[in-house]
Order: structure tokens, then C-alpha cells, then sequence
């Protein structure tokens, strides 16, 4: 890839890479987004140190690349519903994404892209994990693709999101989550390359097997994406910025720095029916 506006410096062989030359919250011109765009096509997650941005910004820097989603659950702060707040301190009982996922992959048109900014870090730990579907799904035996090549997944967003935001003011009664039916290897759009598309998050069955079968292939898949050789690892720094490729990439955050200090927002990007 020849590069005239950015630096590209790759994270591991499989995923991740850090980009600089670049302050994401002045416009983008038409080179510098082309770039960083096949930048995130290529290395699934892309990474930016010392970046300042307003709320406005933020949205602004996630519109180049598409609609901005709402999250199904989570208020953002006021006037900002796009805007999701990550945030976790000494009362938190939980966080968000302390368990491999993919966001929001129970919508019928799941997210396209994730832009996460973190403005306040423990002084250790709170590192997110990435992890590469590509690179999964590849690393599968020949016979295990064409096993999987039909199948499909049930993904929920009732088990992951009833009751998780009461603290923020949020009574869900009666409130219904999104519930989709996804390919087990979904094709990405863009640069056609396929990749396994359940996570442990929000995937409960898959509905052409018994419940026996179908918990024993999602237990195994979930082992499987899990494997350290797909991943790779982000250390957040004041002002950091990781922007991700849901259609590819499943990602962990940590919570090891309990009773410190974690915050940011992250916007979302709206994505389309995986096939």
C-alpha cells in the first residue's frame, strides 16, 4: 500500500496496526480517508495515539465512514444519543465487553465499525483484545468449512442488555432487543474475504443442529477465535483512539484495574445484513 498522508506500522502479522501522522479531529482530506479506510480493510483494527476530540467530532470523524447506529440500549450523554459512554470506576459491578464479541451482532443489519476514544486510564491494565475472524476462520480444517458453509446463528441482545443500564436511569419493562439470524461464515463486503461470525457474547443457537450439537460447535468456535495466535493486544494511553471492523473482528475488553478509573465514548457505524 503506497502512502503519501499517513504512517502505517503493523501491530502482529494478522491483525492491528498503529496509525499516525494524523489528528482525526480535523477533517479528513480525500487521501488521508482513503488510506486510512484501507488501512482498517487490511489490518481489521487500527490504532491512533493522541488524539483530542469533541463529542461533535467524534460523530463527525464516524460519519465519513457511514450512518451512525443507535445502541439498542445504552443512553448516550444528553444530546448525543449516538454516542455511547464506556465508562467503569470503584462502583461498577461490570463493563462493557468483558467477554469476546462482536458489537451489537443480534441487530438484523449489525454494526460496520466501532470508534472508540479514551480520555481517562488506570495507570495500568484496561488493555482491549482483538481478535482476527480472518484469520480463525482460515486456520479451520477444509472439512470444517464445508460443515459450516450452510449453517446459520441465532443472535440475541435479550440475555446481554435486560437490566444492564438501570444505573444509568434506564427501565427497560417491556422493552423488546433485537433478535437475528446470521451465517455462521459471513462474506465481507469489501474485500470479500470470509470470516466466522459467532461470538460468545450474543450468540445462543445455532438452529440447524440439536441443542446438544449445537452447544458442542459454538463451545469449540468460541475456544477456537479465542486462540492467542489471532489477537492482538492494545494498551490504551490517555487519548487514544482503536477503530475495529465488526464484520471481522471480535474484541475483549479487560477489567483488571478494579477500583481505578476507565472512561471514554465510543461511536458506532452502521453496517449491513451479513451474507
Amino acid at each position: 500500500m503506497t502512502l503519501e498522508t499517513i504512517t502505517v506500522k503493523p501491530v502482529t502479522p494478522r491483525i492491528g496496526a498503529e496509525i499516525g501522522n494524523v489528528d482525526l479531529s480535523q477533517p479528513l482530506g480525500n487521501r488521508t480517508f482513503q488510506e486510512i479506510h484501507d488501512a482498517l480493510m487490511r489490518h481489521q483494527v487500527i490504532f491512533f495515539r493522541d488524539q483530542k476530540m469533541s463529542l461533535e467530532q467524534h460523530k463527525e470523524l464516524g460519519r465519513m465512514f457511514g450512518e451512525l447506529h443507535i445502541h439498542p440500549g445504552s443512553p448516550g450523554p444528553e444530546g448525543h444519543p449516538e454516542i455511547l459512554i464506556i465508562h467503569a470506576d470503584e462502583k461498577s459491578k461490570r463493563v462493557a465487553g468483558d467477554l469476546w464479541h462482536s458489537d451489537v451482532s443480534c441487530d438484523e443489519e449489525p454494526p460496520m465499525g466501532s470508534i472508540l476514544h479514551i480520555h481517562t486510564v488506570p495507570e495500568c491494565g484496561g488493555d482491549t483484545l482483538f481478535a482476527s475472524m480472518y484469520a480463525a476462520y482460515e486456520a479451520l480444517s477444509e472439512p470444517m468449512k464445508a460443515f459450516l458453509a450452510p449453517l446459520t446463528a441465532i443472535h440475541e441482545g435479550e440475555h446481554v442488555y435486560r437490566g444492564r443500564y438501570s444505573h444509568q436511569g434506564v427501565d427497560d419493562a417491556g422493552k423488546v432487543y433485537p433478535k437475528a439470524e446470521h451465517p455462521v461464515v459471513r462474506t465481507h463486503p469489501v474485500t470479500g474475504r470470509k470470516a466466522l461470525y459467532v461470538n460468545s457474547g450474543f450468540t445462543t443457537r445455532i438452529p440447524q443442529l440439536s441443542k446438544l450439537e449445537s452447544d458442542a460447535v459454538l463451545r469449540m468456535l468460541y475456544e477456537h477465535c479465542a486462540s492467542p495466535l489471532f489477537q492482538c493486544r492494545f494498551r490504551w494511553e490517555k487519548n487514544s483512539v482503536a477503530f475495529w471492523d465488526n464484520r471481522c473482528v471480535q474484541h475483549y475488553a479487560m477489567w483488571d484495574y478494579y477500583p481505578q478509573v476507565r472512561s471514554g465514548y465510543r461511536v458506532t457505524i452502521k453496517g449491513e445484513r451479513p451474507v
